[in-house]
């Protein structure tokens, strides 16, 4: 089901994700602020709604073992291992959640930290990912694209500007994640 369906497809899941994920402050508690609170924390322990941020995760991670099989023969290795570990974790952080935004809310330390990895290892993964299937490309002629840049400084910058100003995470992050779509549904519409 390569071709125009598969394409389609990806992009499908794509759009389903980030819909997914930009309407979940809409079903969560009036304490919840986009701007200052992550899309995890919107997926968070114990918050009712979570489920609608949890679908945008499974979504995105399946969108992108989709797309890893459509361009696996153009994007090869290592680039293919490093975006199914970035899928893989994508669903790892709807599977174990977040500790929720509400201050002294029961939560599950383990599974806090479990999110936090796989958050971690997945920002790793995209950023090696890109810059792996950017050399791919340069190998075989083609000029590098802007987006990959952008992709690969935002994966390092944009954290650590979360680390430093904490009143902006959720921005921050949906501006991580945007930067992320774009690039995978770049991918999508590329011709192998």
């Amino acid at each position: 089901m390569r071709g125009r369906v598969g394409t389609g497809t990806a992009l499908a899941a794509l759009a389903a994700s980030a819909l997914a994920l930009g309407l979940a402050p809409l079903a969560l508690a009036d304490s919840y602020s986009w701007v200052e609170h992550t899309t995890s924390e919107s997926g968070g322990q114990g918050v009712q709604g979570a489920w609608l941020a949890r679908s945008g995760f499974v979504l995105f991670g399946l969108a992108v073992l989709w797309l890893v099989h459509l361009r696996t023969l153009r994007w090869r290795q290592p680039a293919t291992v490093f975006h199914i570990v970035f899928a893989v974790c994508m669903v790892g952080v709807a599977a174990f959640s977040l500790r929720s935004w509400v201050t002294g809310a029961a939560y599950d330390a383990i599974e806090d930290l479990l999110h936090s990895e796989c958050a971690t290892v997945m920002g790793f993964a995209f950023a090696f990912g890109v810059t792996a299937v950017a050399f791919q490309r340069r190998s075989r002629g083609q000029r590098w694209r802007a987006l990959d840049a952008v992709a690969v400084v935002a994966s390092v910058v944009l954290p650590i500007w979360m680390s430093i100003d904490g009143s902006v995470d959720g921005a921050v992050q949906r501006a991580m994640f945007v930067i992320a779509y774009l690039w995978y549904a770049r991918e999508a519409l590329t011709t192998p």
